[in-house]
C-alpha cells in the first residue's frame, strides 16, 4: 500500500474515536440513535461493523467536559430539543424501561423504604400516563457533553429510550459533575423546566424515580441519595 494513502488512513483514525461495544443490541441502539440525530447536536457516526459491535465516531476535540462551560444549563437548553426527534419508534420505551425497574431486583435492593416506596409510586403514576414520545439521551449527564470544533459543544455515548420530554431532565438535575448541592439541584430542576417549558412536577417525579432505579443496593451512588432526598424535600 503507497505511503500516502497510509497517511491518509492515519490522519483518518487520528481524527476519529473508535467506541467498541460487546453487547450488540446497546451498539445497535447507539448507532440508531446517532443516525437519527446525524451530527445534530450529537457526534457524528462514521462508520459501523455490525458483526464486532463496533462503532467508529467522530472525536471530540479539545474534549472538555460540560461542568468547564461558562453557563452549562444554556448549554443543554440550546442542545436538548435538537435532539428530541417525533416518531421514535424502534428505540426501546419508557415504559417498558420503567416495568423493567419495578420488576428488576434494583429497585427492591434500595435500603432506605422511603425512596424505594416513593420510587414505586412515582413509576407506576408517571410510565401510564406519559405525554409525546420523541428520541431521549438516558443519560445525559454533564460529562456526557464535551467541547469539540464542528461545534462548540456535542452530545456523546446516547442511551436512547422512547418517552415524554419531561424525563430527559432527570439525569441533568442529577449530574453531580455540575453541582452537587440542593440549591443546585433545585435550580437545575427549576430552570430546565421554565426554559423547555416543562411540567415541574412530572419533571420532579421523574428525576426522584429514574435516580432511584439506577441507585440499587450500591453505596457507589451515594450522590444519588442525595438528589432524591433533596427533591422528596421540595415537594
Amino acid at each position: 500500500m503507497a505511503r500516502p494513502l497510509l497517511n491518509s488512513l492515519r490522519e483518518w483514525f487520528e481524527a476519529s474515536l473508535s467506541k467498541l461495544s460487546r453487547k450488540s443490541d446497546t451498539s445497535a441502539a447507539i448507532h440508531y440513535a446517532l443516525a437519527r440525530w446525524d451530527g445534530d447536536g450529537a457526534v457524528r457516526l462514521l462508520a459501523r461493523d455490525d458483526a464486532r459491535s463496533a462503532l467508529l465516531l467522530e472525536r471530540c476535540d479539545p474534549g472538555d467536559f460540560l461542568s468547564t462551560a461558562s453557563d452549562p444549563l444554556a448549554v443543554l437548553v440550546e442542545l436538548v430539543p435538537r435532539l428530541w426527534r417525533p416518531s421514535a419508534g424502534g428505540f426501546r420505551t419508557l415504559a417498558d424501561e420503567v416495568e423493567h425497574w419495578l420488576d428488576g431486583p434494583d429497585l427492591a435492593a434500595v435500603p432506605d423504604p422511603r425512596l424505594r416506596d416513593a420510587a414505586t409510586r412515582l413509576l407506576r403514576e408517571l410510565g401510564p400516563s406519559q405525554g409525546e414520545p420523541v428520541l431521549l439521551h438516558q443519560d445525559l449527564h454533564g460529562e456526557n457533553v464535551l467541547a469539540a470544533r464542528r461545534e462548540p459543544w456535542l452530545v456523546i455515548d446516547p442511551k436512547p429510550l422512547a418517552g415524554e420530554r419531561e424525563f430527559q431532565v432527570a439525569p441533568i438535575v442529577r449530574s453531580g459533575e455540575l453541582g452537587h448541592s440542593k440549591r443546585q439541584t433545585v435550580h437545575r430542576l427549576d430552570r430546565l423546566c421554565a426554559e423547555l417549558e416543562l411540567d415541574r412536577d412530572r419533571a420532579r417525579g421523574w428525576t426522584i424515580a429514574q435516580t432511584v432505579a439506577w441507585m440499587g443496593g450500591s453505596d457507589v451512588f451515594s450522590g444519588h441519595v442525595d438528589t432524591a432526598v433533596w427533591l422528596l424535600e421540595d415537594a
